[in-house]
């Protein structure tokens, strides 16, 4: 089964090492990686030039592709597009991988058939601290326990679906809302797949940043159906991102 990884990145010279070597350490075999950059005006696609031995002697399909998007999920689109595995995961620049992630995602799609799968992540604070953040499917959907590095979906469930809509940051949530909305099956692992580092877009320490991604959360809500008093739910976790962040 080939498995299709996109990393996206800008800018990304500080960070995008680690993703890359987390892709080209992974346990599983058939793998097909493909980097999508915006252009970046610093040594991204440079320093990722430099990994293209070291994924063919891995046996890996290893591509970069730099050109202008229009924001991080039009370039995630661009890269769902070029994929052609039967799983595709997604793990951003400044986010790296477990060693296990791909196997751990091939080996559950083998024992129970699903089309969307995730699993738990190291949630990682600026001051080194570190924090489990578990999966867990629950009956009333929430972002609480759901973790998009650790995501792996199948390709034909993004051709009946769709692709991001590409509007607000929390994009990658509302995908997760229409999957269940559509019946799609969800899998989860509880174990680490990813680290994440705290403090990007979507964990702002602002106030007037947190009403405005509470208002994005809970439109994703009410535009896939979910009641009004979702509200609670979008308020809660802002906050507590704005606290632990």
């Amino acid at each position: 089964m080939l498995v299709s990884i996109i990393t996206v990145c800008y800018n990304s010279a500080q960070t995008v090492r680690k993703a890359i070597e987390s892709v080209l350490n992974q346990t599983y075999p058939h793998i097909e990686y493909t980097i999508v950059d915006g252009l970046s005006k610093d040594d991204t696609v440079e320093i990722a030039r430099s990994y293209q031995e070291a994924f063919r002697q891995k046996g890996y399909t290893f591509r970069i592709v730099s050109e202008k998007d229009n924001g991080i999920y039009d370039a995630m689109n661009k890269g769902i597009r070029m994929a052609s595995g039967f799983l595709v995961g997604m793990i951003n620049s400044d986010d790296w991988y477990e060693p296990i992630a791909v196997e751990t995602a091939v080996n559950a799609y083998r024992e129970t058939p699903y089309d969307v799968f995730y699993g738990d992540i190291n949630l990682i604070r600026s001051n080194g601290q570190v924090m489990v953040k578990r999966s867990r499917l629950d009956r009333f959907p929430s972002s609480r326990h759901w973790n998009h590095p650790t995501t792996f979906i199948t390709k034909k469930a993004y051709d009946q679906v769709g692709l991001y809509r590409n509007e607000a940051i929390y994009d990658d949530f509302d995908l997760i809302l229409r999957m269940r909305r559509a019946g799609k099956k969800i899998c989860i692992k509880n174990v680490v797949l990813a680290n994440f580092k705290t403090g990007g877009v979507s964990n702002e320490k602002s106030l007037k940043k947190c009403f405005k991604r509470i208002g994005i959360r809970y439109n994703n809500y009410r535009n896939n159906g979910y009641s009004p008093l979702y509200i609670f739910e979008s308020v809660a976790m802002e906050l507590a991102k704005l606290i632990l962040s």
